[in-house]
C-alpha cells in the first residue's frame, strides 16, 4: 500500500488528475467560467476542429452543449505532457 500512495503522488499522475478534472468542468459539469482556469491562453489543442487558444476552446465547447457527457478512455501522462483519449455520449 505504501508504494501505490507514493505512486498516486506523482507529478504525472497529479498531471492526469488536473487534466480529468478540467474536462470534467467543461464538458461535463458544463462550468465554463471554472474551466477557464485551466487553460492558458497559449494552449495548443491538437485538433483539426478547435484553433489553439483559450476562446476558441471556450467556444467550441459551448457549441457541445447538447453533448451528455465526455468519459475519458485513456490517459497517459509523462513529465509535464499529459495525453487524453476519450468520447462524448449523446
Amino acid at each position: 500500500m505504501i508504494w501505490r500512495s507514493t505512486w498516486a503522488n506523482t507529478i504525472p499522475e497529479q498531471n492526469k488528475a488536473l487534466a480529468l478534472q478540467a474536462f470534467d468542468t467543461l464538458f461535463n459539469m458544463r462550468d465554463y467560467e471554472a474551466a477557464a482556469r485551466f487553460w492558458s491562453d497559449t494552449y495548443i489543442q491538437h485538433s483539426d476542429h478547435i484553433e489553439p487558444g483559450r476562446e476558441d476552446y471556450s467556444t467550441s465547447s459551448e457549441a457541445c452543449r447538447t453533448l451528455s457527457r465526455y468519459e475519458s478512455g485513456i490517459v497517459v501522462a509523462e513529465g509535464d505532457y499529459v495525453i487524453l483519449h476519450g468520447w462524448t455520449k449523446r
